[in-house]
């Protein structure tokens, strides 16, 4: 796997914690119309980080385990743009009524947000045994 170097390590960390304070802040209703766009900022940039680590082996595990990654960032950044939504509801104009937004669209970013959560924590722990492992062979 190439590793990061000091800034993009730092970008990366900074990516986080603003994706944690963004989302916490949202979650608590403290200033919402800025928790979205920090959380939204936050998510852009730990996936754009994880996006620059790539893996140039063979190992299929390792393969696997890193398109994995690549969804849990694709839903990180969906999460910041639903967070958006259901903050300033850019979309509401294309649906018929409001009830069928809020079924469809509003505050749907807590369910993405959760799966990528999980499949961080899941790829996290495999990836690094994985690695450990070829590195071995």
């Amino acid at each position: 796997m190439k590793q990061l170097t000091k800034f993009q390590s730092a970008l990366f960390l900074i990516g986080g914690i603003l994706l944690v304070v963004g989302t916490g802040l949202y979650v608590f209703q403290i200033v919402q119309h800025v928790a979205c766009w920090i959380g939204l900022a936050g998510a852009l940039l730990f996936a754009f980080m994880q996006l620059m680590q790539r893996y140039e082996g063979s190992d299929f595990v390792v393969r696997r385990l890193r398109r994995i990654v690549l969804l849990s960032d694709f839903l990180f950044v969906i999460s910041g743009f639903l967070m958006v939504e259901s903050q300033y509801r850019f979309l509401l104009p294309f649906f018929d009524n409001m009830t069928v937004y809020i079924q469809y669209i509003y505050n749907k970013w807590i369910i993405t947000l959760l799966i990528a959560a999980i499949l961080q924590l899941y790829t996290g722990h495999r990836l690094s045994n994985e690695l450990k492992k070829e590195n071995k062979r």
